[in-house]
């Protein structure tokens, strides 16, 4: 008989940022990977005299690490009578999804995230700072970009995975990067970027690296990192009009939103370095200084899809989808 490696991911217990957890399982070659279950309370989800939490599978991918016919296995946490657990956020993700699947809805979300070597970003110098911000930006040559072979493995594992991921570049600050997943409906694509932020994390340890989704890693004159989510209905897709007044709706609940987008999201959103600041709100056409930006292409199209500038890197996919549907399809439907 035959065997494969399941390596079993899921999201802890951890406030006010969940981490990451992950362990193998061994399995005959042809069996799915089955129901499993972890020790909660070494993860911030359970106590230890009732310590038992369950492991879901809701998404199964080739390993771009093991490979040879090894599995990535996405699990969401449930207690021991398969309801959600309290830290389980994709339950609810879940249900809003369902209520509003007419609208068929499409998100993609920019993830940035800063390598760092050590207590300092990658690349740099030991004492003081590098050159200040300018030709980092999708720059190239090894004065100004700072990690790129890891950056390429780690596009080259989700390709290998078949995730959705639609690009990669380097970010405004030096060591700080960029990936996109997306466009793909709310549960795929926040499924899908927490299996890329694992992998990320896990091909920096082959590199001797860490990636860090630290909104505001380095302070003073650095541009923080965030997870701008573009997002887009059918209507949106169909005509201009819908897609302000989803960019007016978010407005209207901004206060919530911020509150969900991220912890420490007001070192992030000041107001500086191609944000608002978190207290304001504003949407207006092409404007990266915006909460809200409906690209140049869009207004000349008379059609497409919004971005939310808003969600820090370190934001919960599953819970920031969740509100943009709350909020825009729920007022597009009492319209």
């Amino acid at each position: 008989m035959s065997f494969y490696k399941a390596e079993y991911i899921w999201i802890d217990g951890t406030k006010p940022t969940a981490k990451l957890r992950s362990k193998s399982k061994v399995i005959p070659t042809g069996e799915k990977p089955p129901v499993w279950a972890f020790d909660g309370s070494s993860t911030n989800q359970a106590t230890g005299e009732n310590s038992d939490c369950v492991l879901n599978p809701v998404f199964i991918c080739p390993d771009p690490i093991r490979k040879d016919g090894h599995k990535l296995v996405l699990c969401e946490v449930l207690l021991t009578d398969m309801s959600p657990h309290p830290s389980n956020t994709r339950a609810a993700c879940a249900a809003v999804s369902e209520k509003y699947a007419d609208f068929d809805t499409w998100f993609g979300i920019e993830q940035e995230y800063t390598y760092f070597d050590g207590a300092r970003p990658l690349g740099w110098p030991l004492n003081g700072f590098p050159a200040p911000q300018g030709g980092y930006y999708c720059g190239v040559g090894s004065d100004e970009v700072f990690g790129r072979p890891i950056v390429e493995d780690h596009l080259d594992a989700c390709m290998f995975a078949g995730i959705g991921i639609a690009g990669i570049n380097a970010e405004v600050m030096p060591a700080q990067w960029e990936f996109q997943i997306g466009p793909l409906s709310a549960l795929d694509t926040s499924d899908q970027l927490w299996v890329a932020r694992w992998l990320l994390y896990r091909i920096g340890e082959n590199h001797h690296v860490s990636a860090t989704l630290d909104p505001k890693p380095v302070h003073g004159d650095w541009n923080g990192a965030g997870a701008h989510t573009n997002f887009s209905t059918r209507q949106m897709r169909e005509s201009y009009e819908p897609c302000v007044a989803a960019a007016e709706a978010l407005g209207k609940r901004a206060d919530i939103h911020i509150a969900n987008y991220g912890h420490r999201i007001e070192e992030r959103l000041t107001g500086e370095h191609e944000t608002l600041s978190y207290n304001e709100y504003r949407y207006g056409v092409s404007d990266r200084g915006a909460s809200v930006r409906i690209p140049w292409q869009v207004h000349r199209d008379q059609k497409g899809y919004i971005e939310d500038r808003r969600p820090n890197a370190n934001c919960d996919p599953y819970t920031v989808t969740r509100l943009i549907l709350e909020t825009v399809c729920g007022a597009a439907s009492q319209g």
